[in-house]
């Protein structure tokens, strides 16, 4: 059995006095990956220092360190992407739809999961049906069942999340995909706020499509991101017609001779330019540590540093959902009647705790630099508040 983690507070560059709760936004570079970078952009003064083969083999070795995180087996199936939105729309083009059918998702989920969908359900005469969480106390595992029941026999799609960027919410990947399978429907994941973070099987869950951006818990850089692409989309059309995208790139001399035959696997869909010899170092570097770390790790530490808040945030009067419908490393708190959610991010910030307000929670992101102090600031913003409120 692997050993705990420890506070990996030293290899980051956060300012005392900041409580940095606020993964789920953005990731803050570690010190390995901000020194790759700038290595990486020294490069440039001399271009003979990047030789062809750079355009391939950091790509690859970033593709086989991503495989390895979502538990594929073949790196061939990674494209590199700048976006989800852009991951997103390439399974939009290639996803065989009929007139009448409907697509599947939850309410609240982030835009880039969104948009591509509406513009397919609006371009095909397609029903778009948004999953919303019923009112109950046991508001993820009802939201779980009524995510089951949308899917049917008319559904060409369910695109989904992990955990819902707003609150946490965990969704059962493994029972989705297996309605989705059986009733012949694509599965598309977003995965950016959990792979990496929390533990990922794609061969128990069966998805289609798994997309991720790299800045968030993957620790790597702002505009750039991976995509899985299973055997649904083999063969399919990209976005764009770049030219490292063909098979015998490899041969610079040879590129004057023009072939419609790709790379194997989803290269296909990598975005133009995609050997960014800044990037990819830097996102290849901030893989191998989360890989290192291990989710599994990474799900215990946050748990470990949490419990105790948690309770006491629940005597307080905060609505957190049950852990086994959440992730520890994103979480949501809804606060008690008499507190206004304006008040209390002043109050965090007057406190020094970033987190962010998504839809009706505060959304708490902790990761493996955080401490006990940065949980004990947390706490003594939602002390005050609810004194506040009581008072």
């Amino acid at each position: 059995m692997s050993q705990p983690l420890t506070c990996q507070k030293a290899a980051f560059s956060l300012p005392e006095g900041l409580h940095y709760l606020n993964c789920a936004y953005m990731g803050p570079l570690p010190r390995s990956v901000e020194e790759v970078g700038i290595e990486s952009l020294r490069r440039k003064r001399v271009p003979t220092t990047i030789s062809p083969t750079d355009f391939f083999d950091r790509s690859d070795e970033a593709r086989g360190l991503f495989a390895r995180l979502i538990g594929a087996p073949d790196p061939e199936r990674v494209a590199l992407i700048p976006a989800v939105s852009y991951g997103i729309a390439t399974v939009a083009r290639n996803t065989n739809t009929a007139p009448g059918q409907n697509l599947v998702m939850v309410t609240e989920q982030f835009p880039s999961n969104i948009y591509a969908w509406r513009r397919l359900a609006r371009e095909r005469g397609l029903e778009i049906r948004m999953v919303a969480p019923p009112a109950a106390a046991n508001r993820g595992e009802a939201w779980n069942a009524a995510l089951l029941s949308a899917i049917d026999d008319g559904t060409a799609l369910v695109a989904l999340p992990h955990v819902h960027w707003t609150d946490g919410t965990r969704f059962d990947l493994e029972a989705v995909g297996e309605k989705a399978h059986a009733v012949g429907a694509a599965f598309a994941i977003d995965a950016t706020q959990s792979v990496g973070a929390l533990p990922f099987d794609i061969d128990g869950i069966g998805a289609d499509a798994v997309i991720t951006a790299a800045y968030k818990w993957l620790l790597g850089p702002y505009s750039v991101g991976l995509a899985w692409y299973g055997q649904r989309y083999d063969g399919g059309i990209p976005l764009e017609e770049t030219w490292i995208g063909r098979h015998g790139s490899e041969d610079f001399r040879g590129l004057v001779r023009y072939t419609d035959e790709y790379q194997p696997g989803a290269i296909r869909y990598d975005v133009g330019e995609r050997s960014n010899f800044i990037l990819v170092p830097m996102m290849v570097a901030a893989l191998k540590m989360v890989l290192e770390w291990g989710a599994e790790r990474i799900q215990q530490y946050c748990a470990a540093l949490t419990a105790d808040a948690l309770e006491e945030a629940r005597e307080l009067g905060f609505v957190i959902e049950d852990a086994a419908w959440r992730g520890h490393h994103i979480f949501g708190m809804r606060a008690p009647a008499g507190i206004d959610l304006a008040a209390l991010h002043e109050t965090l910030h007057r406190h020094g705790v970033s987190a962010s307000l998504r839809g009706s929670a505060l959304r708490v992101a902790p990761y493996v630099y955080n401490d006990e102090a940065d949980i004990e600031a947390l706490l003594g913003a939602l002390r005050e508040v609810a004194a506040t409120s009581s008072a």
